[in-house]
């Protein structure tokens, strides 16, 4: 990773203030808390040299007035000797500073790996079994034929829209290829996403490339760094979710509140080397490395943020509805969050091909943690001063789940796949994907 200076994302105030609500409230994620303590030693070390070298140059600068008027007034041994001592005690400030400006960056670097604060409202547990399920929607997923129940790949490898054995010769493993009408059900998926999300969300077409700094910015690094896509001569990180580009669209810039909340959608191509994921679920669309992916993304006040996430939840949900595919939506534990979350909620598809829930979606607040080393602001419209944005995303839709749990929901009998009628608009009029003759 490339090298910089970055704010942390916990106030460290609220460390110095009140460690023990820190330390309750990483506790309940399952965190080892000893970063905490080792932050309140640190910060407190190197506030104590903060004041010792601005005592010593208070010191310094009565010196140099002394040494001006003995000079004046002819004492020049004298003066001599006090601006010798002048100069040792500004060794001294300059050695108290850098020791100072260590301990503040080794405390950046200690909090870039501590993950936010959860919701009070998230609930308790330590993995994802102890999700609750907030609600269901659609057909029941004990209800589906015998044909159904065929697992994407066959059905998509049969029909010649999935081509996992080219894609691998192309890029290798976990890389696939689309082909003819597979090809435009991915690109239908997402202009259908983004044509239903038009109506709130200003859409952007991002970088696919960001700096170091933007990856920071939303959480990626430097925690996830084997799990991202790197181009070492150039510096730049290919995107795991257009959330990143997107988070940092208003980085060093301030917003008025009367602006917010600001709502973006952007389809991007997302790459993950899925690095902690060897030997799990690697057979065609539940876990590639690349994937395309419409994200929902606002930024908000923090009174605002609540509602946000509850419609963009809405909105993936109606989609997928939509499309005539069983679905949950779940309550993410706060063992089960990720790095960045305050508080999250998965939107899953039921695979009656797999007999398993695939997660489609993932719908997080992110209270001011990306804001903070973003540098993301708003101006209050009754206060003084700035403010953090709260921040918030989820997908729209992702194509591979969602694709593949369409094969298979939407699969006759005789092994062709009817497609779900808002999808009609986008397909050059076809209406299914019949075997090949």
């Amino acid at each position: 990773m490339g090298g910089g200076t970055f704010p942390p994302v916990i106030d460290v105030r609220l460390i110095r203030s009140d460690p023990e609500a820190v330390k309750a409230a990483l506790g309940r994620r399952g965190e080892d808390l000893a970063p905490i303590d080792r932050v309140v030693d640190l910060d407190r070390r190197q506030r104590e040299l903060v004041q010792e070298r601005d005592e010593i140059r208070h010191r310094v600068k009565a010196l140099s007035k002394e040494v001006g008027d003995l000079r004046k007034a002819g004492e020049t041994e004298q003066a001599e000797a006090l601006q010798a001592e002048s100069r040792d005690l500004g060794d001294r400030a300059t050695a108290r500073a850098e020791e100072a400006d260590g301990l503040a960056e080794e405390v950046r670097r200690i909090l870039l790996l501590v993950p936010n604060l959860p919701s009070a409202d998230a609930p308790d547990g330590a993995t994802e079994d102890d999700n609750p399920v907030l609600r269901q929607g659609g057909p029941d997923p004990d209800g589906y034929a015998d044909h159904q129940r065929v697992p994407h790949w066959e059905t998509g490898e049969a029909l010649g829209v999935l081509d996992v054995e080219r894609g691998v010769k192309l890029a290798g493993s976990m890389f696939v290829a689309f082909r003819g009408l597979g090809a435009t059900l991915a690109r239908a998926l997402c202009q259908l996403a983004l044509d239903r999300n038009a109506d709130l969300y200003e859409e952007v077409r991002p970088p696919s490339l960001v700096r170091t700094e933007i990856m920071v910015g939303t959480g990626q690094l430097p925690k996830f760094s084997e799990d991202a896509y790197h181009l070492e001569r150039d510096d730049l990180w290919a995107v795991p979710t257009a959330e990143v580009p997107l988070t940092s669209l208003y980085r060093d810039e301030i917003l008025d509140e009367a602006d917010l909340p600001m709502r973006f959608m952007a389809y991007s191509p997302c790459f993950r080397r899925e690095a902690g994921s060897a030997g799990r679920d690697t057979r065609g669309l539940l876990r590639v490395h690349e994937f395309d992916k419409v994200e929902l993304l606002a930024l908000t006040t923090p009174a605002q943020a609540p509602d946000l996430q509850a419609e963009i939840m809405d909105r993936a949900e109606a989609l997928v509805a939509d499309l005539g595919l069983s679905h949950r939506v779940i309550d993410i534990c706060t063992g089960d969050m990720g790095i960045a979350h305050h508080r999250s909620w998965d939107l899953e598809v039921w695979s009656p091909g797999l007999g398993q829930w695939l997660e489609a979606s993932s719908v997080s607040w992110l209270s001011d943690y990306q804001a903070r080393r973003a540098n993301l602001r708003y101006r209050p419209a009754d206060a003084k001063g700035t403010q953090l944005l709260h921040t918030l995303n989820g997908s729209g839709l992702a194509v591979p789940r969602v694709l593949a749990a369409l094969l298979e929901v939407h699969r006759g009998e005789d092994g062709g796949v009817a497609l779900p009628e808002p999808l009609h608009p986008y397909l050059r009029g076809a209406t299914e994907i019949p075997l090949p003759a």
